[in-house]
C-alpha cells in the first residue's frame, strides 16, 4: 500500500481453461504504451447485469470443445456443490465451469466457460468472480486431449473434436507453469493471437507471427468485482477503451470468423455489467470494531492515496505505479512493454477488438481496489505472498513455501488473512518428488519474486495489526 499521504470434473476437458486475456483518452506512444499515473475513464456501453449473468453461465462464448456424447460416456457426475441452480437444459447437469453448446452444424458439445478460472470455493460455497488459485497448469495435456479422439465415432463430432484439439496443441507449449495455482492466461492468449489473422480471425495451423516465450510469467487471477471501480483491465492496465470488448479476447480460442465474435460482442457489455454488480463476500469471522476503526484511520493516512477509500463515499484513483516505486517482480510488466511485445499490441489494435478497445500497457502495475481483499490470497500480481500479514511486513515473507490448496474454513488463516501455508527450507531444485515440487512456490524463479510493496514495513506493529483488522471489513 503505497505511502502517498495526499493521495489490485475430474475430466480432462475441465483443465483446458481460457481467460480473456482501448482508446482511453490518455496519450500513448506510436505502438500503444500508456504512461504511469492515473488512468482516465472511458465511455462504456451500457449492459444488463442479469442478462450478463445468464450469458456468463449459458452462452457459448467458447465455441469448441468435447462432443457431448463423449462427455456423457466418460465423465463422472459432478459434485452437487459445483452445480448452479437455475441453469436451463443440459447446463443444469453440468458443473459451473462447463457449458452445453450446439454448433451451427448441429453437433452437441461441452465447452469451457470463464468460470473455470473466475470462480472459487470458500468453505463449500461457490463464489462467482473469485479467482481460482488452485488450478494446475504444470503439465502438458496434449496427449490426454488427443486421447479423447478414441471415443469419437461420428464424423461431424470428430471434426469438432479435431478443431478443439488443434487449438489445445497449439497453445500447449505456452501454458505450462512452474507452480500449481499460477495462471498462464496471458501467455496462452498471446499464443492464440500468433495463429490468427488480425482482420479475419481465421485460424492458421502455423503461426503467422512469432509466438510468445515458453517461459510463463505467473499470474494470480484477480476478482471480477474490482471491475466496478477500474478504468482499465489487467494488472498493467493494457485493456483500455471499450472494456467489454477488451475482456472478451479469450473467445479467439475457438472463434474462427468475425460473425462469431460479433455475436459475442452483442452481450459482452451485459457480462461486464454483471462483473460490476458482484459484491465480494463478507468476512465470515468476528471483527474487533474498535481496532478496525483505528486501522481505518491508519489506512486512510498511509494507503488510500493508491488503493482508495471505502464506506459511504468511496473513492479509487486508478493509479499506475512505476516498477521502481512499487518494487514488485517486473517480468510481467516488462514483457508487455518490451519491443518483443509490440507485435501483439499491433495485432490487437488492427483487429476487430481494436475497433473500440485498445491494447495500451503501462510500464508498471495498477494499485488495485481492496474490496473483499481478505479472500483473494495469495497476494501481488504473481501470487508470491501467501498472506496479507506478510504483504504488510516483508520480513515475514517466505522464500520457499507450499500450501494445501484446500478451500475450507480450516484451510484459511483468519489472523494472517490468507490460505494456511508451510515455509520450506529449500525450493524446487532441492525436491525430487515431482508431485510435491510443483506445489512449491519458489520466489527465486524468474517472474516469481516476492520483493517490493514494502510500504507496510514503515508501520509500527500496533498500526499494522489495526490495518489488517480494518481490511477484514472491506
Amino acid at each position: 500500500m503505497p505511502h502517498m499521504k495526499t493521495l489490485t470434473r475430474a475430466f480432462i476437458v475441465s483443465v483446458i481453461l481460457l481467460l480473456a486475456a482501448c482508446d482511453s483518452g490518455q496519450q500513448t506512444d506510436a505502438v500503444g504504451y500508456s504512461p504511469l499515473g492515473p488512468v482516465p475513464a472511458s465511455p462504456q456501453r451500457p449492459g444488463d447485469p442479469q442478462k450478463g449473468y445468464e450469458a456468463l453461465l449459458n452462452a457459448p462464448y467458447i465455441t469448441c470443445g468435447i462432443p457431448y456424447s463423449v462427455y456423457k460416456e466418460t465423465a463422472s457426475p459432478p459434485d452437487p456443490a459445483a452445480l448452479v441452480p437455475g441453469r436451463p437444459g443440459r447446463n443444469a447437469e453440468l458443473p459451473y465451469s462447463l457449458t452445453a453448446y450446439t454448433t451451427p452444424k448441429g453437433v452437441d458439445l461441452v465447452v469451457n466457460n470463464c468460470l473455470s478460472c473466475h470462480a472459487g470455493f470458500f468453505d463449500g460455497k461457490l463464489i462467482i468472480g473469485l479467482g481460482n488459485e488452485n488450478l494446475d497448469f504444470t503439465e502438458d495435456l496434449t496427449a490426454a486431449v488427443e486421447g479423447v479422439g478414441a471415443y469419437v465415432e461420428d464424423r461431424a463430432e470428430a471434426e469438432e473434436w479435431r478443431r478443439w484439439a488443434d487449438r489445445v496443441r497449439a497453445v500447449a507449449p505456452y501454458r505450462v507453469t512452474d507452480t500449481v495455482g499460477s495462471n498462464p492466461a496471458i501467455n496462452m492468449t498471446l499464443a492464440l493471437i500468433a495463429h490468427r489473422h488480425p482482420e479475419t480471425l481465421a485460424w492458421s495451423q502455423a503461426p503467422l507471427i512469432e509466438p510468445p516465450s515458453k517461459t510463463v510469467a505467473p499470474v494470480s487471477v484477480p476478482p471480477w468485482w474490482r471491475m466496478a471501480k477500474k478504468n482499465a483491465a489487467y494488472y498493467n492496465t493494457e485493456g483500455r477503451g471499450d472494456l467489454a470488448r477488451a475482456m472478451m479476447l479469450g473467445a479467439i480460442f475457438c472463434a474462427d470468423d468475425l460473425d462469431t465474435v460479433r455475436n459475442i460482442d452483442d452481450y459482452a457489455p451485459d457480462i461486464l455489467a454483471y462483473f460490476a454488480s458482484i459484491k465480494p463476500p463478507a468476512w465470515p469471522f468476528g471483527i474487533d470494531t474498535g481496532l478496525a476503526e483505528h486501522g481505518r484511520a491508519v489506512f486512510e493516512r498511509t494507503c488510500s492515496g493508491c488503493h482508495g477509500t471505502y464506506g459511504e463515499q468511496p473513492s479509487y484513483p486508478n493509479l499506475v505505479l512505476g516498477l521502481d516505486e512499487i518494487g514488485t517482480d517486473p517480468v510481467l510488466a516488462q514483457n508487455a512493454v518490451g519491443g518483443a511485445s509490440d507485435r501483439f499490441i499491433r495485432w490487437f489494435n488492427e483487429s476487430f477488438y481494436g475497433e473500440t478497445a485498445r491494447a495500451a500497457p503501462a510500464p508498471g502495475y495498477v494499485a488495485p481496489p481492496l474490496d473483499g481483499v481478505w479472500i483473494t490470497a495469495p497476494y501481488l500480481h504473481n501470487g508470491s505472498v501467501p498472506t496479507l500479514e506478510a504483504l504488510l511486513d516483508s520480513s515475514k515473507r517466505p522464500k520457499y513455501w507450499t500450501r494445501s490448496y484446500g478451500a475450507s474454513a480450516s484451510d484459511y488463516d483468519p489472523v494472517g488473512l490468507g490460505w494456511r501455508y508451510t515455509e520450506l527450507a529449500q525450493g524446487k531444485a532441492g525436491t525430487d518428488d515431482a508431485s510435491e515440487r510443483k506445489k512449491i512456490y519458489d520466489t527465486t524463479l524468474p517472474g516469481h519474486s516476492n520483493a517490493g510493496h514494502a510500504f507496510g514495513d514503515g508501520l509500527i506493529p500496533e498500526d499494522r495489526k489495526a490495518v489488517i483488522e480494518y481490511l477484514k471489513t472491506l
